[in-house]
């Protein structure tokens, strides 16, 4: 049990009948009345904040996630499919519980898979990946005065704004979080 006064940032509870997410914190003693912990949390699961006080005795239980390095397979439709490369054991989840995490990502990569009591709630893509440009413009010279970039399709099929210098066929490096170009490779 963790109490509302011991709360950090990034420490993941049980709150509500959710799992949720500790953003922000602020512990406040205001100069009537008793103290109290202001706090932001993100539940995990659908990704919703809520703003919410509390007293500093309150409890909650802490919330345990697992977070297995699985290699993603290949999709099925509305399935796509991971295998844990220790038990050989495959699992298949649908779209809602992917979301947007793999439009980075390429078929027999490591990504993370994240439970909660063994219910998978979303899937992590590695930080940065490596693809190779499928479709774009050609550059012109004397177009790059001021940094312009032009839209760009890689392999997985996801577009991503490039610098206007990049090439159809390179391989280029991106941050999956932002989905931001960050170099050639």
């Amino acid at each position: 049990m963790i109490s509302a006064g011991d709360f950090r940032n990034g420490i993941t509870i049980e709150y509500d009948g959710k799992v949720c997410q500790i953003i922000e914190f602020q512990h406040v003693k205001p100069g009537k009345g008793a103290a109290f912990v202001r706090t932001k949390l993100k539940d995990v699961k659908n990704g919703g904040v809520v703003e919410t006080s509390f007293r500093p005795t309150e409890k909650f239980p802490a919330a345990r996630i697992d977070r297995k390095d699985m290699q993603y397979l290949y999709n099925d439709g509305d399935l796509y499919y991971f295998m844990d490369l220790e038990s050989y054991e495959q699992i298949g989840l649908n779209a809602d519980a992917i979301g947007d995490a793999l439009k980075f990502v390429k078929d027999n990569e490591m990504v993370k898979v994240c439970s909660h009591n063994g219910n998978v709630f979303a899937v992590e893509p590695p930080l940065f990946v490596e693809l190779t440009i499928t479709e774009t413009e050609p550059g012109f010279k004397g177009d790059t005065a001021q940094g312009a970039t032009k839209p760009a399709i890689v392999e997985t099929g996801a577009q991503v704004n490039v610098p206007l210098f990049v090439e159809q066929g390179e391989v280029i490096k991106i941050d999956t979080r932002t989905g931001e170009y960050l170099s050639r490779v």
